[in-house]
């Protein structure tokens, strides 16, 4: 329902606007909208723990979680559903287009393959698992679930719960200017969505460590990234004009119109040579780290996201804005290059100015890569609320957050 009407009609008529809507949709399905075509739901595995995990897959890491944790723990299996909403598309094993997840018929079907194969699901984002069927968020979604007997957990990535009223108090950098259109949009998007997760009563995770400022009983689930596909053994910062990548999944939240003209002019005086994309497909990315000397992350945010974990993987030179508070809750040091945005044509420099001991601080990304991001502690994380066993019982632990 559009914010706007959330802020100026009384509840009754909200309450009453929602019904109407929800009586709209079904009859809509059932009587004008012809029948959709439905992808086929994959075999779910005979396993003790058959775990769903969906639907946002942001960053393909619902794939990645549910192959690290049938990787790493006994007796589970895990199928992983994604919305494909016609961006860029990760890898899932149920890809559901955007009209078929708000097909009425698909839902009910939804409703009985997930109730009648799972025994655990882990929801992200708060997105609903049968479509719009109880809604726009999983809230009236969860109690379904577990009438069924399903373990319910909720797993939060940034701009789901990320109010921008309190970032701004925490970080310095904080985008979200109060008077942009996008900042009340995320404003009013996170405060709905941040009440779900905290009312929630079960287990909570969030992807990166700076969300425990906004969901602090939740536990930090890494993001997961495959060592292996970004191994790289070129040397970086060997260049005469040393390659500076930068491909913002969302530029607004990476900083990146702040950075953007220091490094334009960094590249015409031919210091570097900045290459700056968007809308990669992922398959393309790990040809073009391994093609960089320097990967930069985000600026504003205070946090180190999953294009800086790949940097890192490949032995490139990762700069961004980590907040104090967010490098204390890490199990070891982030080999991270710290820039806030008005910084980044000093360090560059002083990059370029000291190459042999950046080259020093590139080289200790992989092992840092490994031992955060590989799966390995994200399963130990996991298997608590799946109640299975590491396979591998010298996984690192977390580490310390606050």
């Amino acid at each position: 329902m559009r914010e706007s009407l959330r802020r100026w009609l009384p509840e009754p008529a909200l309450r009453f606007l929602r019904t109407g809507r929800r009586l709209w949709w079904r009859l809509g399905s059932r009587v004008w909208r012809p029948p959709v075509d439905e992808p086929v739901r994959p075999v779910v595995g005979d396993t003790s723990v058959r775990l769903l995990v969906g639907p946002a897959n942001f960053a393909g890491q619902a794939w990645a979680w549910g192959r690290t944790v049938e990787r790493e723990l006994d007796g589970v299996s895990a199928t992983v559903m994604a919305v494909e909403r016609g961006r860029l598309v990760f890898p899932s094993d149920y890809g559901v287009p955007e009209s078929v997840y708000r097909s009425h018929r698909w839902a009910l079907a939804q409703r009985r393959w997930v109730e009648g194969s799972f025994t655990h699901v882990l929801i992200d984002s708060m997105r609903p698992l049968m479509g719009p069927l109880y809604g726009e968020d999983c809230g009236r979604e969860i109690p379904v679930l577990r009438r069924a007997g399903l373990t319910v957990g909720l797993i939060a990535h940034g701009s789901d719960i990320r109010v921008p009223s309190r970032h701004r108090e925490l970080y310095p950098y904080s985008p979200f200017d109060p008077g942009l259109d996008e900042t009340r949009r995320l404003q009013a998007q996170s405060t709905r969505l941040s009440a779900v997760m905290l009312g929630f009563d079960g287990p909570t995770f969030v992807s990166t460590p700076d969300l425990l400022d906004f969901a602090p009983s939740a536990q930090w689930l890494p993001t997961v990234v495959d060592p292996a596909d970004w191994a790289s053994d070129v040397a970086v910062l060997e260049r005469r004009r040393p390659v500076v990548l930068h491909v913002p999944s969302s530029p607004f939240l990476k900083g990146s119109a702040l950075v953007d003209p220091a490094l334009q002019e960094l590249h015409e005086r031919g210091l570097i040579d900045y290459r700056r994309l968007e809308g990669v497909d992922p398959g393309q990315m790990p040809g073009l780290v391994r093609a960089a000397d320097v990967v930069l992350d985000q600026f504003v945010l205070g946090l180190y996201s999953v294009m800086a974990i790949q940097g890192m993987a490949a032995g490139r030179l990762v700069v961004a804005h980590v907040h104090p508070r967010v490098r204390a809750r890490l199990p070891r040091e982030l080999p991270v290059v710290e820039s806030g945005p008005a910084d980044v044509t000093a360090v560059l420099e002083r990059i370029l100015g000291d190459r042999d001991g950046f080259r020093a601080l590139a080289a200790e990304g992989p092992a840092y890569a490994s031992a955060v991001h590989d799966g390995r502690v994200s399963a130990r994380v996991l298997s608590g609320f799946l109640g299975r066993p590491l396979r591998r019982p010298e996984a690192p632990a977390a580490g310390p957050v606050e």
